[in-house]
């Protein structure tokens, strides 16, 4: 079936720059990409493209040569629907916050909700392509739903998750290691598979594009976050046991990376990984082995989470132990809130959990980060407090000790410390000496990314204190 119309449900961060990509090299295919929220497609559109919704290195460009050529943005999600061939479903799965399996479940009710308006719109043919990330099964779950529920016509469903690393989403897009394409076995199945290989095939060569059956390929992307986020964790382990016995975290992780059969990647330790795969799909993991009455390999797994939430509380703890035990009022300098950078998401961003922590001993946090908003930021803790069944009078408390700033200089000035949280490549660059002139002393830097120059800023009178830093 040769395709001629696309339609994507969700227009964050796997469905726009995806979507903007496929528009690019298939100049021939009409793509629309539909959200329910107006004011993120209203930014898909803004003529402004500095204010397209998602920040993406290179976005910008590819939106510019696209859009209103084949690439579309529109609310109107039935029209689209009923116009495509083929419709990938890219809407949020978090953890689940009530009922069954609260804390680790993937909540799918997005995803149904999807199938079931596909259903009732459907006026011919579709194949349905899973891109969010999903647990195994869910491709039967949909099928289920389409078939009972539909208006008689015939859907194919395929697993074609995503595997872009935030921050350098269009390089791994246009230059990917691999796209996974799982589908039925059948004739029709398939078909189907062969017709998402052909758009891939626009710009990646055969290799690069692997086919399986849909249970293998929704199983690789939860399995291949919880390889990389256990990689993450084990040396941020290590680093905490270098620092007791002044061994240097990033001389060992050159040691054992030079191994080929370890590889160095993902050996950075850090404040902690966040972003909105890593923990959700080991939760999601880990709920799938107890439900299959696996206990011993969902604890494996499960101690992953734990080490990451161990790492942001051992920073936190430093800083309160460095400041002489307490921060109360002490102004701390927040550099980054984003999970990483090259990128606005802030989901799981361990400066959430630090500054949850700090503000908890009655710290001020002052934030800059050049592209997240303080609506954002602020948003994010109100959304964690009132998970933890606080009142909006404490919460509404609790944001009078945050600050968020448009300078950096501003962030810093009269600072009791300064915490790296997001590894922007700006910092490195700023004006240290005259940053150290505008502390209180001593003047603390506590670098959460190991991106700073060690001995230029002691030189200059900081203590400096890194991760896994003897």
């Amino acid at each position: 079936m040769k395709i001629k119309n696309i339609c994507c449900l969700g227009a964050g961060y796997v469905g726009g720059p995806t979507m903007s990509v496929i528009a690019l090299k298939c100049p021939e295919i009409k793509v629309t990409v539909v959200d329910l929220n107006e004011n993120r497609i209203a930014a898909w559109n803004n003529e402004d493209l500095d204010k397209l919704p998602v920040y993406e290195p290179g976005l910008a460009e590819v939106v510019r040569e696209a859009r209103n050529r084949n690439l579309f943005f529109s609310t109107d999600a039935d029209s689209a629907i009923e116009a495509a061939d083929m419709i990938f479903i890219a809407v949020n799965t978090p953890t689940k916050t009530y009922g069954e399996g609260k804390g680790m479940a993937a909540d799918l009710k997005f995803v149904e909700l999807c199938a079931r308006q596909i259903a009732k719109v459907a006026k011919s043919d579709k194949i349905i392509v899973e891109k969010s990330t999903l647990p195994v099964r869910t491709a039967e779950t949909l099928q289920t739903i389409l078939d009972r529920t539909g208006n008689g016509f015939k859907f194919e469903v395929l697993s074609n998750p995503e595997f872009l690393a935030e921050g350098t989403a269009l390089n791994d897009l246009l230059n990917a290691d691999r796209v996974l394409i799982g589908g039925k076995q059948t004739e029709n199945g398939q078909r189907a598979i062969q017709s998402l290989v052909d758009i891939y095939a626009h710009w990646l060569s055969p290799k690069q594009i692997l086919t399986t059956n849909v249970w293998s390929s929704e199983l690789s992307k939860l399995t291949a976050n919880a390889f990389l986020a256990q990689r993450i964790s084990s040396i941020n382990a290590l680093s905490a046991l270098c620092e007791v016995t002044e061994a240097d975290v990033d001389e060992v992780a050159v040691a054992i990376g030079t191994d080929t059969r370890i590889g160095s990647k993902f050996l950075k330790a850090s404040v902690g990984f966040g972003g909105s795969c890593f923990q959700k799909d080991i939760l999601n993991l880990v709920y799938l082995c107890r439900y299959f009455n696996l206990p011993e390999v969902a604890d494996y797994w499960e101690q992953v989470i734990i080490l990451n939430d161990y790492q942001k509380y051992r920073f936190a703890k430093k800083i309160i132990s460095s400041l002489f035990n307490t921060v109360s009022d002490k102004k701390i300098t927040f550099l980054g809130w984003a999970f990483k950078k090259d990128t606005n998401d802030t989901r799981e961003s361990a400066a959430i959990y630090v500054a949850e922590h700090l503000i908890e001993d009655g710290a001020e946090i002052h934030v800059f980060d050049p592209k997240v908003s303080e609506t954002k930021i602020k948003a994010d803790l109100k959304y964690l407090w009132e998970l933890k069944g606080l009142s909006d009078h404490k919460i509404e408390l609790k944001l009078k000790q945050i600050f968020v700033y448009d300078t950096p200089s501003e962030a810093m000035d009269q600072a009791h410390a300064v915490a790296v949280l997001t590894e922007w490549d700006e910092f490195k660059d700023y004006d240290w000496e005259k940053i150290y002139i505008n502390m209180y002393k001593p003047a603390f830097v506590f670098d959460g990314r190991n991106i700073l120059d060690v001995e230029k800023l002691t030189a200059i009178g900081f203590e400096v204190k890194g991760i896994g830093k003897g």
